[in-house]
C-alpha cells in the first residue's frame, strides 16, 4: 500500500511535468507556476497522510494480532470433550449426574464418520436458509455431519445444554449487543464448554468461554489467589466479545474470527498463507488444526438443534439456578458462609451463581467485587450488610495475617519467596496445570513460576516442581 501511494505521488509529478513542456512553462507566469506548486504540494501532503493512517492501522492491526495470539494455539475446548469438574456444588453435581449417564456414548471421529439421517438433503438445506442467520456455512458433507449430530445422536446431552441455555444464553445476547456483535457468536460458549462454567480442558482452558490463562490477562479477567474471571459466564463473554470483535477486524470474515478463537490468529494466518492467501473458511479448511476444522460446521450444527428442537423432539431440563438474579458490587471481604447462614441461602446456590470465586471469599477489601444473589434474597442483603460482614468475621477470616496472606498450618504464606526449610516437590500428572497445582499447595501461580524459574505457564507431566517449604 505504501509502496502504491509513492509511485502515485511520482506519477502525478511527471505527469505534470510532461503535460508542460520547457516552452509551456516559460510562456507561464510566475503566479501560474507558484499555484501549481502549491497544488501539487497539497496532493503530496496528502498522500503522506494517507501513508502515515496505513502505518498507524498496520501497527494497530500488529498489536491485535498480538493481543490475539495468548495461548489459544495449544487450546483444546472443553465443550469437544468429557466435563472436567472440581467441585460439589449442586450445579456441579448437575453436569457430573448427566455426565455419568452419558459417560457410554460412542465418542465419534468427526473426521472420517458419515452419519445418515431419514431427513432428506432438501429439507436440511431449506431449514439451514430459512434459519437466515448472520453467520452462516454452505451446506455439504462436514455441516450436515454436525447438524445431524447436534440433533439426532446426542439427546440427553442437548437436553442438559437447552436448560442452561434459557438462563445464560439471554446474558450473552446482551453482551454481544453491546459490543455491536452478531448474536449467533452466542453459540460458541456451546462448543467451548457445553455451557459448564466450571468447564476446565486438558490443557488447562477454564471456564465457559475456554480462555487460556495469557489470552485471559491480556483481556483483563482477574486471576489470582481468589478469584477466577475465567469462570465468571458474564465477565469472560464481556472478553469473549473483545476477542471476537478484534479477530473479525483482523480477518474480516467471522468462520476466520470464530476460528481463531478456537486455535489462535497464528495459526489461522498460517492456515491463509498456505491456501495462497485466500481469506475464506473453505479455503484453508484442509490447513487448519484439526479440532478447529469441525470447530465452525459444529456451531451451525448447534444452532441448528436448537432451533429445529421441537421437529426432533428435544426437551430442555430443568436446571439448579435462579430465575432472576440480583448484582451488588462488594468492597469489602466478604465470605458466602456469612451470607448463607444469616440469609438462609443455601450455600451452594452461593457458589452456583458465583463460580469465579473458588475459595468462597469475595476479596472486596482490594477493590470492588461482584457478587450475584437470588432476586428474592436481595432486600435482605441490603438491610443486614453491616451484620453479614461482621458475622464470624474472626473464625471465617483467621487464617488471614495483618499483610493480606494466608496462612496454611498457622505458618504465613510467603508472597515471593519460600520461606526458610526444605523443599517440597510434585510431580506433574495428566491434566495438571499450575492454577490447579498452586490451589492444591496453597501458593499462587507466580510462587510456582519464581521457585521453579518458569518463563511461560506451560509444564509437562513428570516434570517435578517446586511447590513450598517445609
Amino acid at each position: 500500500m505504501k509502496r502504491i501511494l509513492l509511485y502515485t505521488a511520482c506519477f502525478l509529478l511527471a505527469a505534470n511535468i510532461c503535460a508542460a513542456g520547457p516552452q509551456d512553462n516559460a510562456r507561464k507566469s510566475k503566479r501560474q507556476l507558484q499555484k501549481e506548486n502549491e497544488e501539487l504540494r497539497q496532493q503530496l501532503e496528502a498522500l503522506e497522510e494517507e501513508i502515515a493512517a496505513y502505518r498507524a492501522d498496520a501497527s494497530e492491526r500488529e498489536a491485535i494480532e498480538e493481543e490475539l495470539s495468548g495461548e489459544n494455539e495449544n487450546k483444546v475446548s472443553a465443550g469437544l470433550e468429557a466435563y472436567n469438574t472440581n467441585t460439589d456444588t449442586l450445579l456441579a453435581q448437575w453436569f457430573m449426574h448427566r455426565q455419568s449417564r452419558l459417560a457410554g456414548r460412542e465418542v465419534y471421529n468427526m473426521d472420517s464418520v458419515r452419519f445418515t439421517t431419514q431427513v432428506p438433503d432438501s429439507v436440511l438445506i431449506r431449514r439451514l436458509e430459512d434459519m437466515n442467520a448472520f453467520i452462516s456455512l454452505p451446506y455439504n458433507e462436514t455441516v450436515k455431519n454436525y447438524m445431524i449430530l447436534y440433533s439426532e445422536k446426542m439427546p440427553l446431552k442437548m437436553g442438559e445444554m437447552m436448560g442452561l441455555a434459557q438462563y445464560y444464553m439471554p446474558l450473552f445476547e446482551e453482551t454481544f449487543r453491546q459490543y455491536g456483535l452478531p448474536m449467533e457468536l452466542k453459540w460458541v460458549a456451546i462448543i467451548e464448554s457445553a455451557l459448564n462454567p466450571r468447564a476446565e480442558s486438558r490443557v488447562g482452558a477454564k471456564g465457559m468461554w475456554q480462555f487460556m490463562y495469557r489470552t485471559a490477562i491480556n483481556y483483563g479477567l482477574r486471576i489470582d489467589s481468589y478469584t477466577d474471571e475465567r469462570m465468571d459466564p458474564i465477565r469472560s463473554a464481556d472478553a469473549a466479545a473483545r476477542y471476537f470483535r478484534d479477530a473479525y477486524r483482523i480477518f474480516n470474515d467471522w468462520p476466520l474470527a470464530i476460528s481463531a478463537y478456537n486455535c489462535g490468529s497464528g495459526n489461522v494466518n498460517k492456515a491463509i498463507k498456505r491456501a495462497g492467501g485466500k481469506r475464506d473458511f473453505w479455503s484453508v479448511y484442509e490447513y487448519l488444526p484439526s479440532e478447529t476444522r469441525g470447530y465452525v460446521p459444529a456451531m451451525v450444527g448447534a444452532m441448528y438443534a436448537f432451533r429445529y428442537a421441537q421437529e426432533y423432539g428435544l426437551r430442555p431440563e430443568p436446571i439448579a439456578l435462579p430465575v432472576y438474579v440480583d448484582t451488588f458490587h462488594i468492597h469489602k471481604n466478604l465470605h458466602f458462609s456469612q451470607v448463607s447462614e444469616l440469609l438462609g441461602i443455601p450455600l451452594d446456590d452461593v457458589r452456583d451463581l458465583n463460580p469465579q470465586y473458588y475459595k468462597d471469599i469475595v476479596p472486596g477489601a482490594s477493590g470492588a467485587q461482584v457478587f450475584r444473589l437470588p432476586f428474592d434474597y436481595s432486600s435482605a442483603f441490603l438491610e443486614m450488610q453491616d451484620s453479614i460482614y461482621r458475622y464470624k468475621a474472626d473464625i471465617l477470616f483467621s487464617d488471614k495475617v495483618p499483610d493480606g496472606r494466608e496462612k496454611v498450618a498457622g505458618r504465613p504464606v510467603p508472597t515471593t519467596s519460600a520461606s526458610t526449610g526444605q523443599w517440597v516437590y510434585y510431580k506433574v500428572r495428566s491434566g495438571d496445570n499450575l492454577g490447579k497445582i498452586a490451589r492444591k499447595y496453597h501458593c499462587t501461580v507466580k510462587q510456582l513460576k519464581t521457585w521453579n524459574n518458569l518463563r511461560s505457564d506451560r509444564i509437562s507431566v513428570n516434570q517435578r516442581l517446586k511447590v513450598g517449604k517445609r
